[in-house]
């Protein structure tokens, strides 16, 4: 972490083009028109970014009970060209959000990180994980493997996924094409359509897992793509369906699939979103059990602390049954949390 003369703190990462400036990695509740200049020194930030018990207020602000928190700066090291640098990373941050958590643990619940240098050595690690107590993983877009996540080489990694009741998470800067943050990835037009471009990465690796027969292999597999929206799911259902039906026997393989591409979908795929009212207007044309509402504090696309407001607009034709599916009940279920 270093100080940039008019831009505050900032963290640099060896290898990887730019900076993380930490004005707006933490910049919930920020009126948008100040992120530009959001020049904060490290002691100016929210303190429940890095103190659990700390985390709580924020949390009580925002009417949370707990949650499930993904990385900052370690979702942009997912991208890293090095993998022994990544694995480095990994394993420090797994050994912080153990004592992160510990100060709030019927709270405040982290995800740890694999880098995927090889198959068995991630197998082992998952299992570390969930000695640990960890209720999941996050893993990178691409792994460091010469195999790509569909490739039949990885079935006894998702085996260990399903017997140790891990699900999956990919986030959106995690890796995947359009981020801008992978060697080669292209970016078209103004910076701002980088915005809407990152769901392809969500998109691009939920498309393999489905067509690529890993959940016709995995049926128990639990695949969560994170703060990627929700709302395109209904069509791109669909459009799996269609491309499934018309040109499986030509664009092998595929045609060996005993369901529908929808199906699998419905079943085996989670989605986490925060502003996405067409989520919740469409939530029926999925499976309202896989929706997974968050609020991205503190970083800037978050709701927090205007959640509440948000989510009464959002969902004021939803009956309750699915507000507490989406808002509090598919996390607890899927995570195993007792938050009662």
């Amino acid at each position: 972490m270093v100080h940039a003369e008019g831009r505050g703190d900032v963290f640099i990462i060896d290898g990887l083009p730019g900076d993380v400036p930490l004005g707006l990695a933490a910049a919930a509740g920020r009126d948008p028109s100040e992120l530009k200049n959001a020049k904060r020194l490290f002691e100016e930030l929210y303190k429940g970014g890095y103190d659990a018990k700390a985390r709580l207020a924020d949390q009580d602000r925002d009417g949370v009970c707990a949650e499930m928190i993904y990385p900052t700066v370690g979702m942009v090291v997912c991208n890293h060209p090095d993998i022994d640098y990544k694995h480095a990373c990994f394993e420090a941050y797994n050994r912080w959000i153990e004592e992160f958590q510990s100060g709030a643990p019927d709270r405040v619940f982290c995800l740890p990180l694999t880098a995927v240098r090889t198959i068995d050595e991630t197998i082992k690690e998952f299992e570390t994980f969930k000695e640990k107590g960890f209720r999941g993983v996050m893993l990178p877009g691409f792994p460091g493997t010469e195999e790509d996540y569909d490739d039949p080489a990885f079935d006894k990694l998702w085996d260990a996924a399903e017997e140790l009741n891990l699900p999956i998470s990919f986030h959106v800067f995690a890796g995947g094409a359009g981020n801008g943050l992978r060697e080669g990835a292209a970016l078209r037009g103004p910076k701002l359509n980088k915005w809407n471009s990152v769901i392809r990465a969500n998109q691009d690796l939920i498309g393999m897992f489905v067509l690529g027969g890993v959940f016709e292999r995995h049926p128990k597999l639990k695949l969560v793509g994170v703060e990627g929206d929700a709302g395109w799911a209904p069509h791109f259902a669909y459009r799996m369906d269609h491309a499934f039906e018309k040109h499986r026997y030509w664009l092998k393989p595929g045609a060996d699939m005993k369901r529908k591409p929808s199906d699998y979908f419905n079943e085996n795929v989670y989605l986490t979103f925060q502003d996405d009212w067409v989520a919740f207007k469409v939530a029926d044309m999925m499976n309202p059990r896989r929706l997974l509402w968050a609020n991205d504090f503190p970083h800037s696309d978050s709701t927090w602390p205007l959640s509440q407001e948000l989510l009464e607009k959002h969902t004021d034709t939803m009956d309750d049954e699915h507000r507490r599916w989406i808002l509090r009940d598919n996390t607890a279920e899927l995570y195993g949390l007792d938050i009662a």
